[in-house]
């Protein structure tokens, strides 16, 4: 019987999702994310990454790698819905992701990738990149092995109008480069187009700016960008290639422009009215609420002097999202697990969990947010989001009892990806 020790010596492979064989893992507390019960004395058996057996612990098949999580709550390997891995992190330079070499930007993703995954994060959605198909480039070395990391979707980059959210703006014309401006449509048949060159570049699904960013100089959150026929374009491209988009909107009117077009998600939703809130759940339209990230922006921000603009808005936006997260979750609104990290440090996800406990969900809605909801928006409730035979063996091990205090979930035990010990 192989030890724990090989498992970890074996947990670089593993991240990737490419190691093989079958683990046995004894859990102490196994919480069940579909009815919310919490089962002692389970044991899981993956074989070749899947899931073949959940059940009252007894003899490990022959020849398994057994790992002991007896003392630990374990729970499905956790999504986040909102990353951007593939970038330089937030700060005061809006410049950085151009001075940012690709081969430097490739070893910060690396890291990016590395830390979501031992936060417990087995999962994540990327939802932007400046520089075009540097998410589909770190997506492929994770599935090749060559570095750990969460399983991906990604996007390729924005589609967004000229000056737009989507863009880096505040800088001499000429500056930016056209790789960093792949994205930029001024038409309902350029959205048609570089859909469908996103979708030929290895793109999961599509990210629309539907408004103005917080983050990006020049542009108002409130403030309508792609147009409703621009967005519905997009839509239907990627229903063609089985997929969906999802919608950066921050401001009421270009919510539900976005609902209307079709996508699936909404990304932020901070200045959401009542009637997108009804919109959103007639429609089945996931939000996706980035709760916690507005307190880093506002401490960090105000002290490495983040551009003025950036704080002026955080601050408008921020107090009034939360309450109207508050509201979505009172009405029955469908909310998912999205934290928008790389404004903040990657690996510190697990923070907004409180944040979304705090506004009005109980600790079980905020982490079926982060695993079977997440699952659903992403298309992959097939394979991720519960530790459920025929699903990846992706689960993590915690001290305490998250159903309860949900802040033991920011700092994990353990974690496996694909039925191997990365953690």
């Amino acid at each position: 019987m192989r030890s724990v020790a090989l498992a970890l010596l074996l947990g670089a492979l593993a991240a990737s999702g490419a190691a093989a064989g079958t683990t046995y893992v004894q859990t102490g507390r196994l919480v069940d994310v579909e009815t919310g019960a919490v089962r002692k004395g389970q044991c899981v058996t993956i074989t070749d990454q899947r899931i073949t057996s959940v059940a009252t612990c007894g003899t490990p098949p022959e020849g398994a790698t057994v790992i002991d999580w007896r003392k630990y709550t374990v729970l499905p390997g956790l999504i986040d819905l909102h990353t951007h891995l593939a970038d330089v992190g937030q700060g005061a330079d809006i410049a950085e992701p151009i001075t940012t070499g690709p081969a430097e930007s490739a070893f910060i993703g690396a890291k990016n990738a590395r830390d979501t995954l031992m936060a417990g994060f087995t999962t994540a959605r990327d939802v932007g990149t400046f520089r075009v198909f540097s998410d589909v480039k770190l997506r492929n070395a994770i599935d090749k092995g060559l570095i750990p990391g969460p399983r991906m979707a990604v996007v390729g980059t924005y589609i967004t109008i000229p000056g737009g959210g989507g863009e880096i703006n505040g800088l001499p014309p000429g500056t930016v480069p056209p790789e960093m401006r792949f994205g930029v449509v001024t038409n309902a048949a350029e959205a048609r187009d570089k859909a469908e060159a996103l979708f030929k570049g290895g793109a999961d699904f599509l990210k629309l700016i539907a408004t103005g960013a917080v983050l990006a100089i020049g542009t108002e959150p409130g403030q309508p960008e792609l147009t409703e026929e621009q967005m519905r374009t997009a839509v239907e491209v990627a229903a063609k290639h089985g997929s969906y988009a999802t919608a950066h909107a921050h401001g009421a009117e270009g919510i539900k422009a976005a609902i209307r077009a079709g996508v699936r998600s909404i990304e932020h939703a901070s200045i959401i009215d009542e009637e997108g809130l009804a919109l959103a759940k007639a429609k089945g339209v996931w939000l996706v609420m980035d709760v916690y990230n507005g307190d880093w922006i506002e401490e960090i921000g105000t002290k490495e002097g983040w551009p003025a603009e950036y704080l002026r808005k955080n601050r408008e936006t921020t107090d009034i999202q939360r309450e109207m997260f508050r509201k979505g979750v009172a009405m029955g609104a469908p909310i998912a697990f999205g934290t928008d990290s790389g404004v903040y440090p990657h690996g510190l996800n697990a923070r907004q969990f409180a944040y979304m406990v705090r506004y009005g969900m109980t600790p079980l809605q905020a982490i079926r947010a982060a695993t079977l909801d997440a699952a659903k928006v992403m298309m992959r409730d097939k394979d991720v989001g519960s530790i459920t035979v025929g699903k990846f063996g992706d689960m993590i091990a915690v001290d305490g009892d998250p159903l309860k205090n949900v802040r033991v979930l920011e700092t994990v035990a353990g974690v496996i990806k694909g039925g191997a010990v990365v953690r």
